[in-house]
Formats: C-alpha cells, structure tokens, sequence
C-alpha cells in the first residue's frame, strides 16, 4: 500500500511540476512557434501538382473539416487541371454523407464535381496515404496535401514514405499569421484591453502547447512504426 502511495505521490508531483512548466511556457512564443514550425516543413511540389489531396480531419461538419474544404477549393482554383481526391474515412452506415458534405462545400465554392475523387477506407493518415497511392499511378507527378498546420509534417512524411517523390503541403490555418504580425502586436493604453489579450494569449498558447504535444506523441509513434 505504501508503494502504490509513493507512486501516486510521484505521479502528482510530476503532473504539477509539468502544469507549471506549461503555464509559464504560454506566456512566451514558443507554443506558437513549435505549433508553426510542424506546418512549415521544407517540402514544396516541383512544378504544378498533377493531384491535391484534402485530409478529412475530424469529418464533416467539424472545424478541421470546414478550414480544410475552404483551403482544399482554393487550392484547387489555383491548379485547375489538378484532379482533386478526398480522404475521409466513411462507411455505408452513413451512405458516405461526410465525403459527400465535403465535396458538396467544395462545389459549393466553384469546384466542378469531375474533379473530385473518393478515398474512404483508410483510418489514419498511414492507410490513407497507402489508399491513395491505390489512385495515384505516377507517384512522381506533384502532390499536394491540405490538412491543418500540426498535421502537415507527419502527413507530407508519410505519403513520402508509401513512395510519392514530389509531395508539397498546403497548411490549413485558421487565421494567417506571420512573424511580423506577432512581433507586431503592442499593448494598449486601455488597461482591460491588454488584460483581455493577456487572457487569450494564455487560453489560445495553452491548446497550442496540448496540439503540439498531441502531435508529437503521434510522430514518435509512426516513427517506432517505420511509418515516417
């Protein structure tokens, strides 16, 4: 008994030397930096992508799954002889309703319905980029992925590793930023407003760091799995 009490006595001290360390982190940079340095990868498609490939997400209708549409359509916009291939895990229960509801956003925003294409048996981001390379017979010819910013080097790194050679990525951010917008900010005279930014600074830096560390946990994994 007094074993497992002095592991749960470690376990809580651990926990609070770990929140406090959080904590203090959100009230620098650097959660947003780690959050955007998992977006910024050095993976750009050489020439225009033959195809544009938009991560599901958390399905359809969902935050990640709307920012991913709207990113998806203008991508493809700007590559209007790309042929455009959804990868959302979908089942018959549902009569594929989420594919459908994604590539409805997608037309809804100009997208001709010929171009777009289905993958929907993969589960994770490993079976989808094998269930895509299933699709894609020139696995030299430009790829390029649409998913949210965390997601984008485990997702450039896997398709990579199922044998596509020219994969870019097209970060989904909820709202752009640059590191001259953030440096740029400065405090306000009227003391509630800076209060008001103090508390969403440190809400909006906290689910970063929980984001980052999420996503981290997931690339130690695929790469233990041989998967990145």
């Amino acid at each position: 008994m007094n074993y497992l009490k002095n592991i749960f006595r470690k376990a809580a001290y651990l926990i609070s030397i770990l929140s406090i360390v959080l904590v203090v982190l959100s009230f620098t940079e650097i959660p947003y930096w780690a959050y955007y340095k998992l977006a910024s990868v050095d993976s750009t498609v050489k020439g225009n992508p033959k195809t544009i490939v938009i991560m599901g997400g958390d399905g359809m209708p969902s935050p990640s799954g709307l920012m991913r549409s709207f990113y998806g359509a203008t991508t493809a916009k700007r590559y209007p002889l790309a042929k455009i291939i959804i990868a959302l895990p979908s089942n018959e229960e549902d009569s594929n309703k989420q594919l459908k509801m994604m590539a409805h956003e997608l037309v809804l925003k100009g997208i001709d319905t010929n171009r777009i294409q289905f993958a929907s048996t993969g589960f994770n981001t490993r079976s989808q980029a094998l269930e895509v390379a299933k699709l894609v017979a020139n696995k030299s010819s430009g790829l390029l992925l649409v998913s949210s910013p965390e997601h984008m080097f485990r997702c450039i790194n896997s398709f990579k590793k199922v044998g596509f050679e020219n994969v870019g990525g097209n970060p989904a951010f909820e709202s752009p930023n640059s590191e001259k917008q953030l440096k740029g900010r400065s405090p306000s005279k009227d003391e509630g407003v800076n209060n008001l930014y103090l508390r969403y600074n440190l809400w909006s830096y906290l689910q970063y760091e929980i984001i980052v560390l999420r996503e981290y946990t997931a690339i130690a994994y695929y790469w233990i799995k041989g998967w990145i």
